[in-house]
């Protein structure tokens, strides 16, 4: 089983190129990341060559965020900062080696918009095109992010049936599907052929994943079960600093 490590979460004491480093050195096979931008990518770069680590993803970035935004591609009138941001993260993305971008949507009370998130998505998927990379959108729970604009799965199929493009899939995240009340393994069935990436945590505080009310390793094994052949990304607030969970869940759920 190939786990990553989302270092928006993990190591948060350390650079990141320090970040990297932990996660290899723990046996995780991937990272993933939020903003890296603060950080030159070839600082990044140099840590994923040392270690041999893919990055999977990073996110494009979120506005203003001492006033509540959370994204800006969806957001009317906001179209140039949107394609600033967008670019910003597929340039970033080239220079480290990023499978893809997540294009975050924003809020509704922000001016959240379909149309201008569809428009963006064409723009972000024309640069995925030019860069080798594919672009992911993301349901996020009203409880972590009140407000969002996507936070249904349907939603996002039919926006992905709108766009129209293969390289924009859809990140299935265990952790916000549940919170919203989804039968996990009955909504992987239904989406399975638009989903580009799978995230755990604990349901419902968000932590490691050995305890809560969704067993992970016994849903991660059936989502190999079911076809599912990438990087699961442990995308979780650690509250131990403990990672025996990696090697008791590649245990249960086999390599």
């Amino acid at each position: 089983m190939k786990i990553s490590a989302n270092l928006g979460f993990l190591f948060t004491d350390r650079p990141l190129p320090e970040r990297i480093l932990a996660a290899a050195e723990l046996g995780f096979s991937a990272v993933e990341l939020h903003w890296p931008y603060d950080t030159p990518a070839r600082d990044v770069r140099a840590a994923l060559d040392r270690t041999g680590l893919p990055v999977l993803a990073l996110n494009t970035i979120r506005g203003d965020v001492s006033s509540g935004e959370n994204g800006l591609s969806a957001l009317a009138g906001r179209e140039k900062e949107a394609r600033a941001a967008i670019a910003q993260a597929f340039a970033y993305g080239r220079d480290i080696g990023a499978g893809s971008v997540h294009v975050m949507s924003g809020r509704k009370g922000d001016g959240a918009d379909w149309d201008v998130l569809a428009a963006n998505l064409d723009y972000a998927c024309a640069l995925a095109a030019d860069a080798g990379m594919g672009v992911l959108v993301e349901p996020l729970n009203p409880f972590d992010a009140p407000d969002y604009l996507l936070s249904r799965l349907e939603d996002a199929a039919d926006l992905l049936d709108r766009v129209a493009n293969p390289a924009l899939r859809v990140m299935f995240d265990i952790y916000h599907l549940a919170r919203m009340g989804y039968d996990l393994i009955e909504a992987y069935r239904t989406h399975r052929a638009i989903v580009g990436h799978v995230q755990f945590a604990s349901v419902p505080d968000r932590a490691e994943p050995d305890h809560g009310d969704v067993d992970i390793a016994q849903l991660l094994a059936a989502l190999s079960r079911e076809g599912y052949e990438g990087h699961f990304g442990a995308e979780y607030k650690p509250r131990t600093g403990r990672f025996d969970w990696l090697d008791e869940l590649s245990s249960q759920v086999g390599s």
